[in-house]
């Protein structure tokens, strides 16, 4: 699976930023942390643009920028051939970029996404917003691996879209049992309430989780 697989497999943007929502919002909640985590949101990212962020704390990351003009993904996985980071200097992967709307262009050059001024990313994607559908470059991928660029690993959270697929990671990944019925609730980004708190993280005070779910563009908190 690569990057084209994915944005064969992503739905809308409006249904793309609620899944980013959500999954910021049951980060927070089930982490009880104030701090970003994993994934997160920033609704003020920067003038006109909202982000959703993935950080695993082992190198690999996501950046998805939403704006008027649409939507700018990319995402770095440190084990992808496909890494700027070669024995031959720092150089982006030949296509990555190839056809990018002018809109988007800025974020090739973006502090935040780069590393000594190269794009850090082993794939990217964008969308225009009176667009049909998500596109990227034209690739050659290399051989030898089935995820070349690290867009199965990254990406597949966002491409399955559901509550039972998050689950499934949550609980591995914090290493504790949680009711699909409470982590539905949030994926649908419904009114947060103490019950369902308590359901995903006992005795976290919802007066605590409710602002930080709020900066994260949790609608309703």
């Amino acid at each position: 699976m690569t990057i084209y697989d994915v944005t064969r497999a992503l739905p809308d943007i409006a249904t793309l930023r609620d899944r980013c929502r959500a999954m910021a919002a049951l980060e927070l909640v089930i982490s009880g942390e104030e701090d970003d985590g994993y994934f997160s949101y920033d609704p003020q990212w920067g003038p006109g643009e909202e982000a959703a962020l993935m950080d695993n704390g082992s190198g690999d990351d996501y950046a998805i920028v939403f704006t008027a003009d649409g939507v700018f993904g990319c995402g770095f996985d440190h084990e992808s051939a496909m890494s700027p980071w070669g024995d031959d200097g720092i150089t982006l992967w030949p296509g990555l970029t190839d056809g990018i709307p002018e809109a988007f262009r800025p974020y090739l050059t973006e502090p935040a996404f780069c590393e000594d001024g190269v794009l850090n990313a082993t794939a990217v994607f964008w969308r225009e917003s009176g667009d049909t559908q998500w596109r990227a470059g034209k690739v050659d991928f290399p051989e030898g691996r089935s995820d070349p660029d690290g867009a199965d690993y990254l990406f597949e959270l966002l491409v399955a879209g559901t509550p039972e697929a998050y689950r499934d990671f949550a609980e591995d990944y914090y290493e504790t049992d949680l009711p699909l019925e409470a982590v539905r609730h949030v994926w649908e980004l419904r009114p947060l309430t103490q019950e369902v708190v308590d359901a995903l993280n006992p005795g976290l005070p919802l007066a605590a989780v409710a602002p930080r779910v709020a900066r994260a563009g949790y609608p309703g908190a």
